[in-house]
């Protein structure tokens, strides 16, 4: 990840408490992006290159074990097969994802596979869920030393939960102190906050939880922890966008941004990153400032590139594990 580090500043509930949220235009904007045809041809192929090192490739699974955590690395270091690769004329680029994005006790199983994964494999972050993820209903005590343990584990990358439990009673200052108490043991680890925004209960907390969380520190803004019952939707999406945007104006720091959940296709992973450039520009469509949280983005994105370039969709058995 480039060094965009946020450094926040000081709590100012003036910033955030008269916003309104015009939710007919927000809807409007939202349908048109949901009705976009993709891009076509080389083109698509492009973006759809583009899309791959976007991705924070994930496991967050309960029987997770090291078997499937490295088989996960060796994937994220080599994500496309060479022979597609060599189709497409890319065999000479180090392509690899954003990052992989694990259970804090399976950082360092990470860190091993991405090293014995080769070049491509050392220079991956390691995100790590974090703060009692995904309900982050424990103590703080408990929640800032497994943030430690990870950073100490070798994670680059801590993505925390916010306090939603704050964000609904309208405890904003609860929220801000303790994002940046978080952002504090992150040290020169980039932080990413969730805030879950299918819990929040309207766009209005939406926005104001992307505020304060940026106000406190946070390096990115992510959607949702993959869990909840609404995920990542395009006016969610708009709301911290334009959150973010503001936090730009205020600032001069540019904030990134992470859809998680429910995000599958290389269709809709187009028009993500069509989505970005119109909203934020070039720069939001590079991974130091924008990820996608996805355990089965990766699969389809190859699918889409082996049949751009061979004419035909793979058998199952001819693609590795995505």
């Amino acid at each position: 990840m480039a060094d965009h580090r946020n450094p926040g500043i000081a709590f100012d509930e003036a910033v955030f408490s008269n916003v309104h949220i015009n939710l007919p235009a927000v809807q409007r904007r939202a349908a048109d992006l949901a009705s976009r045809r993709a891009v076509k041809k080389q083109w698509q192929a492009a973006w759809q290159l583009r899309a791959i090192t976007c991705i924070d490739l994930t496991t967050l699974a309960g029987d997770d074990t090291s078997a499937n955590v490295s088989r996960l690395c060796f994937k994220a270091a080599h994500p496309v097969s060479h022979s597609v690769l060599n189709m497409l004329k890319m065999g000479h680029q180090d392509l690899s994802v954003g990052a992989v994005c694990v259970y804090p006790n399976q950082v360092q199983t990470a860190k091993d596979a991405l090293k014995k994964a080769g070049s491509s494999g050392s220079s991956i972050p390691i995100a790590s869920v974090a703060t009692g993820f995904p309900c982050g209903q424990t103590p703080l005590a408990s929640r800032l030393e497994e943030i430690k343990t990870a950073v100490k584990d070798g994670a680059t990358e801590i993505d925390i939960v916010i306090n939603r439990t704050y964000a609904l009673t309208g405890n904003w200052k609860g929220v801000y102190d303790e994002v940046r108490q978080m952002r504090d043991v992150c040290g020169s680890t980039h932080m990413k906050t969730i805030l879950a925004t299918g819990e929040l209960g309207s766009l209005r907390n939406v926005y104001k939880a992307s505020m304060v969380c940026m106000m406190a520190g946070a390096d990115f803004i992510k959607t949702s922890t993959g869990k909840e019952g609404v995920n990542a939707t395009f006016m969610v999406a708009l709301v911290m966008i334009r959150a973010i945007r503001d936090y730009h104006v205020l600032t001069g720091v540019k904030v990134g941004f992470k859809p998680a959940g429910g995000i599958r296709t290389a269709k809709e992973a187009c028009v993500w990153l069509s989505m970005m450039k119109e909203e934020l520009g070039d720069d939001y469509t590079h991974p130091s400032l924008f990820r996608f949280g996805a355990s089965a983005l990766l699969g389809d994105l190859e699918r889409q590139l082996y049949y751009y370039a061979t004419g035909q969709y793979p058998a199952q058995n001819e693609l590795p594990m995505g």
